[in-house]
């Protein structure tokens, strides 16, 4: 069986990690070390546990009112191989697909294994938080330097095409 590195159980009930009841998947191992980040545990590579991707698939298959998937951790991107078929699943249960990720837009794209991933995915959250940077008024982000990003548009118009969602929430 393939497995998967995990910082934590799936969660299905965030409204927190994109819009929308969603299911979070809350990947271990991530290299950028980001100061203040908000989940310095799930830094260490061998860290955390591993898990059958079948279970994290029976997992989505299981879930009733989520709208979508969110990649999170950690760093996704360190394990494409294994989120793919994850991915894939929860796609073909109708959810949209959500990830963040220290890597940028443009980061991914060079690479052909995280590509591969990115493929699959409808918004990216990316780029490393910056703690100067950070700001408490922005929504499904950290720092103003991150960029919520439309990947099937951006593909399309073969530019990074920002989502509707990267924006300040100007009311706090």
């Amino acid at each position: 069986m393939h497995k998967i590195r995990l910082s934590g159980k799936c969660t299905r009930d965030s409204t927190v990690d994109g819009p929308g009841l969603r299911i979070v998947i809350w990947t271990q191992g991530c290299l950028h070390n980001c100061k203040g980040c908000h989940n310095p545990h799930t830094h260490d590579l061998n860290g955390g546990f591993t898990e059958d991707i079948d279970k994290v698939i029976e997992f989505i298959n299981q879930s009733k009112i989520q709208r979508g998937i969110t990649l999170s951790g950690g760093e996704p991107f360190l394990q494409p191989e294994a989120l793919i078929p994850i991915v894939k699943a929860a796609i073909e249960k109708g959810l949209n697909v959500w990830a963040f990720s220290g890597y940028t837009y443009e980061q991914l794209l060079k690479d052909e294994n995280k590509k591969a991933l990115l493929d699959y995915v409808d918004v990216l959250v990316d780029g490393p938080f910056i703690l100067e940077q950070k700001d408490e008024r922005l929504t499904y982000k950290g720092s103003k330097n991150q960029r919520i990003i439309d990947v099937k548009q951006s593909y399309a118009q073969n530019k990074v095409v920002l989502s509707r969602y990267d924006e300040v929430n100007a009311d706090f």
